[in-house]
């Protein structure tokens, strides 16, 4: 199986394939070294500095084996606090190296540095890295790309190459002020310029067709697109032109394939997909367009197309100019931008392997029942202050009503030493205080209260959650990631859940096993998981404006008896706030 990584620049692709053979002789730790810096960057005509890591953008790609020891040594060079997150790790009992800022630890200073030390147990697939603090990851991500263990075949037919395809968002303006603007004003966020495929807005953007990513692939052949959706705030439909993709795996977990002509990825989401070109030189080239899914009324997305383009050699041409320039391209239809029954379609069809080799451990046990509301909300306006949220309002977003608070130290620094007074409470409402028909009319009264307040679990419980999406401003879909597990998506329907007669309908066989799912607009999500990582675990909406409203909160999964259930002692460099 040949392994091709083609990033935006050859050099690029050397050093990055460079880095992976050193590690690779090393055995079974990967080093790398993450310089934090600014640099400048050109796109949609205009140039403006950006936080990259090592001049890259995207970032570099980390490479592991399921079991390696993967050390990141981050060095902070931008003038921003800088924070990494492992996005899917598992992180078992290394929650130190989690990442997000204030949660399990304190942000990376200006001038400041962290090595970031995680094994990879029992995972094996495509995850991602990202900052994970204010706006950063606009421009600070990379892919995480987990081979098997060596002599192990993937369960599907193996690809002749593979490769990440990252998409993201393009802003003209700094996405820190456009966050602090709208945070002052209390309205929404000024949306992104762009889409981008692995960095490049493509030729349906001005001035961009120099800036288009191309997959240039032989007739006959299979490749691995390794697809992650790292855009801030869009949930994204994906198709290219006559051509089937058959899904293999999302968030590092195989699942039964299937075949679909588009696909639906969140933020914070990862699908492999299989792409088998045509038997003979079709003589076309082919769009991949990506385009926005979304049901919100409050405005804040970006209703553009990103367009790459697969490119056909041809096998008859033996000169440079194998691709041929001149030929007819075909585009892809996408669903329309609020085509939830679509949606709805496409989620249903993800399966578990639930193999002898790969099972679904589903909890058939519950110990702990949650019950989540999710959706956005309103803070009142400052007396005699002006606000551009909801009716002179300021925008809010919450779960069961607690509009989450970060604290000004680390929860996980808090919990270990057991000085969590004054930082946060553990009183987390298991359910709403309030019920209401969520997905009816909404309540006259739409404020949210304020707090940092977590959910404590002993180890070793098992979690029903189950995640109610409100009306309150508007009906849309919540992509929710929850840190340090997977989690089995054992129902999903639409309007209020019905505690009598929807368990009934739970699949506890072969449900998808993943870290991020997307609360449906107007309905539920319900998932099972096993309380088996001490520490201090972040839970929140992938949408980066919602985060920023306070939809999110954590769970502290308390020491289990044995040693190794309990989590280690923190680094020694563990930054300070």
């Amino acid at each position: 199986m040949a392994i091709s990584y083609p990033l935006r620049s050859s050099v690029l692709a050397v050093a990055v394939l460079m880095l992976f053979s050193v590690n690779v002789a090393k055995g079974d730790i990967r080093e790398y070294q993450f310089d934090v810096q600014m640099t400048n960057v050109t796109r949609l005509c205009s140039s403006k500095s950006i936080v990259t890591v090592n001049g890259q953008f995207p970032g570099p790609t980390v490479f592991a084996r399921e079991g390696d020891l993967v050390v990141v040594r981050v060095i902070n060079h931008a003038q921003y606090n800088m924070s990494i997150h492992w996005h899917g790790i598992r992180q078992l009992r290394s929650g130190w190296a989690d990442g997000p800022a204030y949660i399990t630890q304190c942000p990376i200073q200006p001038g400041g540095s962290y090595v970031y030390k995680f094994t990879i147990t029992g995972q094996r697939g495509t995850l991602w890295w990202h900052a994970h603090i204010s706006w950063l990851r606009a421009t600070v991500y990379g892919p995480i790309v987990i081979l098997p263990k060596l002599g192990v075949p993937y369960p599907f037919p193996a690809p002749c190459k593979e490769l990440p395809v990252i998409f993201g968002e393009w802003w003209k303006a700094d996405t820190e002020a456009v966050i602090s603007q709208a945070i002052q004003t209390g309205g929404g966020p000024n949306v992104s310029d762009a889409f981008t495929i692995n960095g490049l807005p493509g030729p349906l953007y001005n001035c961009s067709a120099k800036d288009t990513f191309k997959l240039k692939v032989e007739p006959g052949k299979t490749y691995m697109l390794r697809l992650i959706n790292a855009a801030l705030n869009d949930e994204l439909f994906f198709s290219i032109a006559g051509h089937t993709l058959s899904v293999v795996d999302v968030d590092a977990v195989y699942v039964k394939p299937f075949t679909v002509d588009t696909l639906l990825i969140t933020p914070g989401q990862t699908t492999n997909v299989l792409l088998t070109t045509k038997p003979s030189y079709p003589g076309a080239t082919f769009y991949m367009l990506a385009a926005p899914y979304s049901t919100a009324m409050s405005g804040t997305f970006d209703n553009t197309t990103v367009a790459g383009i697969l490119e056909y050699e041809d096998p008859s041409s033996h000169s440079s100019a194998a691709f041929n320039k001149n030929l007819p391209v075909l585009k892809p239809t996408l669903p329309q931008i609020n085509d939830t029954s679509f949606v709805s379609n496409y989620t249903a069809k993800l399966r578990s392997l639930a193999t002898a080799e790969y099972p679904a451990n589903v909890p058939q046990q519950v110990d702990r029942r949650f019950f989540f509301t999710v959706g956005l909300g309103t803070h009142p306006c400052a007396v005699n202050g002006t606000c551009q949220g909801p009716n002179g309002s300021r925008f809010a977003a919450s779960v069961n009503n607690v509009s989450f608070v970060l604290p000004t130290t680390a929860l996980l620094q808090s919990h270990f030493t057991g000085k969590s007074n004054g930082v946060y409470s553990s009183n987390f409402p298991a359910m709403p205080l309030s019920p209401f028909n969520y997905t009816g009319t909404p309540p006259n009264n739409t404020n949210v209260s304020n707090g940092t307040r977590l959910v404590v679990l002993p180890y070793g419980t098992s979690v029903e959650l189950v995640m109610q999406g409100t009306s309150i401003l508007g009906a849309e879909s919540h992509p929710f990631h929850l840190h340090g597990f997977n989690f089995f998506v054992v129902g999903q329907g639409f309007d209020n859940f019905d505690p009598v007669n929807d368990p009934a309908k739970y699949n506890l066989v072969d449900p998808v096993e993943r870290n991020t799912v997307g609360v449906p607009a107007a309905g539920w999500v319900a998932i099972r998981f096993l309380a088996d990582n001490p520490g201090v675990w972040f839970m929140h909406c992938h949408l980066e404006v919602h985060v920023s409203w306070g939809l999110k909160m954590a769970w502290v999964v308390q020491d289990g008896s044995l040693p190794n259930q309990k989590i280690l002692p923190p680094p020694s460099d563990l930054p300070k706030c």
